[in-house]
Order: C-alpha cells, then sequence, then structure tokens
C-alpha cells in the first residue's frame, strides 16, 4: 500500500510531541495486555504462574529474534523514505499482533502472533530518531525524557484497565488494546508530519541494514560501540520487569489480575513523574554523562532491593526508588545521538535496537527460568526465592556501568562540547 502523504504541517520546536503522544498510545495498548498475560497462558496451556512463566519467556524470545533482524532494516528504510511510513506500519502490525494474540486458541497461535509483532516493532526507535531530527543536541536530555515520560504515562493507564477488564475475560484487553493502536494509526495517519528533510535523507544500504552489519559498522566507532555495549547489558538486566513483573507479581505475592495492573500503574508513576520532573533537570545538572551513571547506580540498587522485598508494601516502596533510575537510558540516547550525523541517526536507533533486541532473544527466558527455578524449590531449600531474578540484574546493571564508563573516558571532550557538558560534570 502506498504511504499517506504526510500532512501539511511541518515540524517546529514542539513536533517531538506528535510522537509522544504516538507513544502513549502504544504503551496503553501494550501495557492493557501484561496483566492477563499469566491468565491467558493458563487458559490455553492449564499450567499455573510458576510453570508457565517459562512460556513466557520464549513468546518474548519469539518477539526478540523477528525485533533483532528487522530492526535495523526499518532504521534504515526510515532513513532513505523517512520516519512517518515506518511508524505507521509498525503501529498497524502491532494491531493485527494483539487481535492475532486475543484470538489465539493454541500457543503454536500465539508464537505466530508475537512473531508478526516483533518483526515491525520500530515505534520506540524510530520515534527516538524522529526526535534527533527535530530537536538540537542541547535539548534532546529532556526531548528523551518526555518519551521516558511518555511510556510511564501508557503505563499508569494500560495495566489498570487490563487489570480490570482481565477480571472480566482474560482475553479481553487484547481486543481493546488492537482498538487503540487502531487510534494510534489514526492518529499518526492525519496529523503525523514527517520529520526528516529531503536533503538529510540517504541510500538503503542492506549491507548496514541488518543487525549484524549495522552492528559492526558502529563496533568500528569506539565513540558509539562502548554506549551501545552498556545499552545491551543494561537491556539484560531491565528485562526482569516485561518479562516477569506479572508473574512474580502472582506467585510472590499471590496478586490477582487487577493487582497487577496496579501494581505496573505504581510502576507508570514512577516514571511519569521521575522523567518529566526529574530527567530534563539531572541531565542538564550534572550533564549526560554524570545523569547517565546516577541512573545506572539507582537501577542496581533498585533491583536489588526489590530482589529482597517480601511483602507487597516493600515492593511498592522500591518501586518509587527505581524511578529516579529512568534517566539513564534518556541520558545514554542523549550522548549517542550527539556522535553520528543527522542522516545516520536512524541507522544508529536501528543499531541500539537491534542490540536491545539481540539481549531480549535470551534475557526473558534467563529471567523467567532464573524465577521459574529458584521459587519452585522446596520451602526448606535455603536458596528457594522468589526475588532471585532482581538479584541477577542487579548484577548485570553493575557490569553495564564498565562499558559506559570506557565510552566516557573515550568522548568526554566530544560529549561536552556536543551535548553543552556543564563544568561540573569533571
Amino acid at each position: 500500500m502506498t504511504a499517506p502523504a504526510p500532512p501539511t504541517t511541518q515540524p517546529g520546536k514542539n513536533a517531538f510531541m506528535f510522537v509522544v503522544i504516538a507513544v502513549i498510545l502504544n504503551m496503553i495498548s501494550f501495557g492493557i495486555i501484561m496483566p492477563v498475560m499469566p491468565a491467558l497462558l493458563e487458559d490455553i496451556t492449564g499450567l499455573a504462574a510458576e510453570q508457565s512463566v517459562s512460556i513466557g519467556g520464549w513468546l518474548s524470545m519469539a518477539f526478540a529474534i523477528a525485533n533483532f533482524f528487522m530492526m535495523p532494516i526499518l532504521g534504515g528504510l526510515s532513513d532513505r523514505y523517512g520516519r512517518r511510513p515506518v511508524l505507521l506500519a509498525s503501529i498497524a502490525m502491532l494491531g493485527i499482533d494483539l487481535l492475532i494474540m486475543g484470538l489465539a486458541p493454541t500457543l503454536a497461535v500465539l508464537f505466530i502472533g508475537r512473531f508478526l509483532g516483533g518483526m515491525f516493532s520500530a515505534t520506540y526507535s524510530v520515534a527516538n530518531a524522529y526526535i534527533a531530527d527535530v530537536t538540537e543536541p542541547e535539548d534532546r536530555g529532556k526531548a528523551f525524557g518526555m518519551m521516558g515520560a511518555a511510556f510511564g504515562f501508557g503505563f499508569i493507564l494500560g495495566p489498570v484497565f487490563g487489570g480490570l477488564l482481565g477480571e472480566i475475560n482474560p482475553r479481553l484487553p487484547f481486543f481493546v488494546a488492537a482498538g487503540i493502536a487502531g487510534i494510534n494509526f489514526l492518529y499518526g495517519w492525519f496529523i503525523l508530519p514527517e520529520s526528516l528533510r529531503e536533503e538529510d535523507r540517504r541510500a538503503f544500504d542492506v549491507s548496514r541494514a541488518n543487525p549484524f552489519g549495522a552492528m559492526v559498522h558502529f563496533s568500528k566507532v569506539p565513540r558509539v560501540a562502548w554506549f551501545i555495549v552498556a545499552i545491551g547489558l543494561f537491556q539484560i538486566a531491565h528485562a526482569v520487569y516485561p518479562s516477569t513483573w506479572n508473574f512474580h507479581g502472582e506467585i510472590r505475592y499471590d496478586w490477582s489480575e487487577f493487582e497487577i495492573g496496579l501494581s505496573l500503574a505504581a510502576v507508570g508513576v514512577g516514571s511519569a513523574v521521575s522523567q518529566a520532573l526529574l530527567t530534563g533537570w539531572l541531565i542538564k545538572k550534572f550533564g549526560p554523562m554524570r545523569a547517565g551513571m546516577i541512573g545506572l547506580i539507582t537501577n542496581a540498587i533498585a533491583l536489588f532491593l526489590f530482589g529482597l522485598a517480601d511483602a507487597p508494601w516493600m515492593a511498592y516502596a522500591v518501586i518509587f526508588v527505581s524511578a529516579i533510575g529512568g534517566v539513564a537510558m534518556p541520558a545514554i540516547n542523549t550522548i549517542t545521538s550527539t556522535l553520528p550525523p543527522r542522516n545516520a541517526q536512524g541507522e544508529l536507533q536501528g543499531a541500539q535496537a537491534s542490540m536491545m533486541a539481540l539481549t531480549l532473544i535470551f534475557s526473558p527466558v534467563l529471567m523467567t527460568q532464573t524465577l521459574q527455578y529458584f521459587a519452585t524449590l522446596p520451602d526448606s531449600h535455603p536458596l528457594q526465592t522468589g526475588g532471585a531474578a532482581f538479584f541477577l540484574a542487579a548484577l548485570i546493571t553493575a557490569l553495564a556501568m564498565i562499558p559506559f564508563l570506557i565510552g566516557v573516558g573515550i568522548n568526554r571532550r566530544a560529549i561536552r562540547d556536543a551535548a553543552s557538558e556543564p563544568a561540573a560534570a569533571e
């Protein structure tokens, strides 16, 4: 199908708000299904959460495999043809994926839906490229923070509605989410302007528009490569949330679908407040280098505390501590977006997304298998715990600080010059 002609509105200094709203709708449609995944798998397989959690990990793996191979292709296409058509295709496929999952009578169909969804899940990475198109380097920290806030706001609304709808029928949230994706598609069709100017577009290069080619290309640029490695390790650890939180809540705290939804909404509130009020300020005050380190350290501490949280109130207390760690990815995105030229932003975001997708091929399985193994040990066993996956994630987050600091050491002057790093970041 021929891509629709972009609206006549030209991106201005506030153009990224179009994409922020699109991301909010996208995250609502994603968050709405999370509380009911354990119930859906139980409906299809007849297994309790302790046994089906590993299947959830394999579903995430199917999504990530498709995502890994398609992300750099979509990023390269967005550098050639513009951000808008790629965003529209991604949103449309999300709606189809949700319909397939909602109708799935068997695990095989559920896996097909996840694989298709992974093939076209470019919304977040292409949205980041869109932001890089329409903002100056010194404003990107705030803009990427708004993206994080949009992510959090979507998680305020989505999981609550998903939990409420899931109490009626575990499949109902999928159909509602598909409808939201449809609204998002129509919004983009009629409202979203193109951000990439014709003179900034580049030819599509097959040798670079694949996950290995894109990462090899940036591996030759150590200014960027070390940060991509840090992103990869961070994402391995961060996978503990989407892959295990809903199962973890049912296993450890005996939460219902609605209670899982409320806890995810609390995560969204903490993230939205932190991203909207703290992220831009932290990056501006301390610079992206120190702000990124603050985020990584806070994330490692929060993950360790989640592992210790044996009671629901403890988990809720740590949620708001972990929200401060939301500055990590906007800070790193601020750094990496200042290093390549404008016409390679889509490729950069595609390479970063490919690294994330590569980690998500195995990290959900790693986290869900860790949760299942330690949670199903006999109660008398000294290692029996529902928090093992969070302890592992805390360790991996700490390891991510190593390549981050190496990248900072290589790029300190360039980052400070490009992103107006204050003297306090010495």
